[in-house]
């Protein structure tokens, strides 16, 4: 059991688990528009995520304890490292425009992490409001609009909405993670629950989940998708409505970040 609770805390602090719910939702609009899979762009997606998110959870940690890194921190490290090589490789084999497309979206992932702003005080992860928007943005950005662009794809009015509803979603699945850390962040970082209060962040979760269901039935190719969805969202919006400051250790960063995961495993069935 020890081993076991040591391999899902290595999988989560990695950024596995989140690389893999960001290839499930990149899969997911292949499955949505009937293209096929590139795996290329795949995989320097999923190892590009490892590097990102490792990046900006502990670039400020390394710099400040850099000779005294925890054993696991050090693994850590070597597999970001790993991963990043991994990424240069498949970014060597990705046409250049391709490249060009994800260029603002790592420059976003960068300022998200490193100081720019109020005299190099401050970074994009430092403004609440901001924090959340640019991390949907990505994410929405990277599992449509790249593959979308990289299959050449026209960009239709069903591509856009299905952007939208992928930015919603993600917010709806940030929201868990902002209320957990409402104990831990500092009073100036103005996240959702800090300024409307948990109960009413769960309501605009619940709202914007609403959302997300009416544009399904605008983009689902056919009515599998649409009862897969269905499950999501209730699978979603009763892990929203049971989410509390004090939840446990594997509630937001496991079963929350799971659940695109668990939708593109159900589409395949």
């Amino acid at each position: 059991m020890n081993l076991f609770k040591k391999v899902l805390d290595f999988y989560i602090n990695s950024s596995i688990h989140v690389a893999l719910a960001v290839i499930s939702l990149f899969r997911i609009t292949e499955l949505y528009f009937g293209f096929s899979y590139d795996e290329s762009l795949g995989f320097f997606v999923f190892f590009a995520t490892i590097t990102g998110y490792n990046f900006v959870k502990y670039a400020g940690v390394a710099k400040l304890h850099h000779r005294s890194l925890t054993k696991n921190l050090q693994i850590i490290q070597i597999f970001s490292l790993i991963c990043f090589l991994l990424m240069c490789y498949y970014a060597w084999l990705l046409p250049l425009r391709t490249l060009l497309f994800f260029v603002p979206l790592g420059v976003l992932t960068f300022l998200y992490a490193v100081p720019f702003l109020s005299g190099f005080q401050k970074n994009l992860r430092s403004i609440g409001y901001l924090k959340i928007i640019v991390v949907a943005l990505v994410w929405a950005a990277t599992t449509v609009l790249l593959p979308i662009y990289a299959s050449e794809i026209a960009f239709t009015i069903k591509v856009y909405l299905c952007a939208m509803q992928r930015f919603l979603l993600v917010i709806v699945l940030i929201l868990p993670f902002d209320i957990r850390d409402v104990q831990y962040d500092a009073i100036s970082l103005q996240t959702i629950p800090k300024k409307i209060g948990i109960e009413n962040t769960k309501k605009f979760g619940v709202v914007l989940l609403g959302l997300c269901l009416a544009l399904e039935f605008m983009i689902s190719p056919n009515t599998h998708f649409r009862t897969v969805f269905l499950v999501l969202f209730t699978v979603l919006l009763f892990l929203l409505m049971r989410v509390k400051t004090n939840q446990s250790k594997y509630y937001s960063s496991f079963w929350v970040e799971g659940i695109p995961i668990f939708w593109w495993l159900f589409l395949l069935v």
